[in-house]
């Protein structure tokens, strides 16, 4: 992942707080370290915990990495769509609005 996609407010965050940074992402990789899920499960399931969320900006960028990991777009809908019965109706198409917009972007 490039900084391209990385949000104005993120990048702030970043030079104003580098050891939080840092201390975050030694946590993610622990985290990941121990998880038993291929990568992209992986990205699938932390896609579906920010659509729950209603995190525009984990979900946007939990669809790049889960493309990148080799999940298909109708995978990534699909989670989206089940989200339906169990996040909302709301907060569903807000997501799928979401994955299009990162869809188109390529």
């Amino acid at each position: 992942m490039t900084d391209d996609y990385l949000p104005g407010i993120y990048q702030q965050f970043l030079s104003r707080f580098p050891e939080v940074a840092e201390a975050q992402g030694n946590l993610a990789r622990t985290i990941r370290e121990r998880n038993p899920f291929d990568s992209r499960t992986d990205r699938l399931l932390k896609l579906a915990i920010a659509i729950g969320a209603e995190a525009e900006g984990a979900v946007r960028s939990n669809v790049r990495k889960a493309l990148q990991q080799g999940a298909t777009l109708d995978e990534v809908r699909a989670v989206a769509l089940s989200a339906v019965t169990t996040c909302g109706f709301p907060a569903a198409v807000a997501a799928l609005g979401w994955i299009e917009e990162v869809a188109e972007a390529g």
